[in-house]
């Protein structure tokens, strides 16, 4: 009796199903609907198409191992592999010359086992051999102190002692490439910077030498193997570099007497004149 009822229901359904088919317009709603499934399957397969053709897909490049290499030929290479690159940065090794591979970003296939696809951009970090850094001022600090300064900048010093009655064992002057220089000026790391220390010596006595009638840089000299530094010169008629290193001292203070002492710390006020006559002029 159920099964005959069953069987009954299901040919109804059937039937009515039929029926339902039948209509027109439900043909043609299935109709349209069969072509909207159909062009989405063209468009979906189309795009999927094209974008592995422009992806290259399936085409992978492996990356070199870049690190060493000149930047020139690390471009050179990865031009010919189809691959780009970014410089990064710099970074500071006095140890190698400017433009050497130190870092890429995308580690070779080598080591990493990673291909990458055509174009992809390799990030290089390239050597630098010098690095700029401010210069300190260290005018009036302790010898001691100012040379730890340039130690953590990164500077070399060296020391050259100048008389004084005052500021014994501070820095008088600072100087590179034998100019003085100013706080901030940038100059390269590892650079020497010579500190003008003054060194009292007030009671300690030299003789005082005849320099009148001397070439100037001899009487430079002679002055400085005696101990003196603290010096000025005058000259009245030197317009150029070399005037002065050509002229003649015609005249020092404090006035040569034989036997005369000074104190080092005495300053000395050195006269000369270009191609002039040898003529002693004291000065008082």
């Amino acid at each position: 009796m159920v099964k005959e009822k069953l069987k009954t229901s299901f040919d109804n359904v059937k039937k009515n199903l039929k029926l339902f088919f039948q209509h027109p317009w439900v043909k043609l709603v299935l109709i349209n609907l069969g072509i909207v499934i159909l062009f989405y399957s063209i468009v979906v397969f189309s795009t999927i198409k094209y974008l592995d053709v422009y992806s290259n897909h399936g085409e992978e490049i492996a990356v070199p191992n870049l690190v060493g290499k000149k930047s020139s030929i690390a471009k050179m290479k990865l031009d010919e592999l189809g691959l780009s690159y970014e410089i990064l940065d710099s970074i500071y090794d006095p140890s190698l010359p400017n433009g050497i591979v130190k870092q890429q970003m995308i580690d070779p296939t080598s080591i990493s086992k990673v291909k990458v696809k055509e174009n992809r951009v390799i990030g290089l970090r390239l050597s630098k051999k010098t690095e700029l850094t401010e210069m300190p001022n260290l005018v009036f600090k302790h010898v001691d102190f100012a040379q730890g300064i340039l130690e953590n900048r990164g500077f070399s010093s060296k020391i050259q002692y100048k008389p004084t009655k005052e500021a014994n064992g501070s820095v008088l002057d600072q100087k590179y490439k034998g100019k003085s220089i100013s706080k901030g000026k940038r100059i390269p790391i590892g650079s020497e910077i010579t500190l003008i220390v003054g060194q009292n010596e007030v009671g300690v006595l030299v003789d005082l030498p005849n320099v009148v009638g001397m070439n100037y840089q001899d009487a430079l000299s002679l002055l400085g193997s005696r101990g003196l530094q603290s010096i000025s010169t005058i000259c009245n008629d030197c317009v150029t570099l070399q005037d002065s290193l050509t002229a003649v001292v015609f005249g020092q203070s404090p006035e040569y007497v034989p036997e005369k002492t000074v104190e080092r710390a005495q300053q000395i006020v050195v006269l000369i004149n270009a191609g002039a006559n040898q003529i002693e002029v004291p000065i008082e």
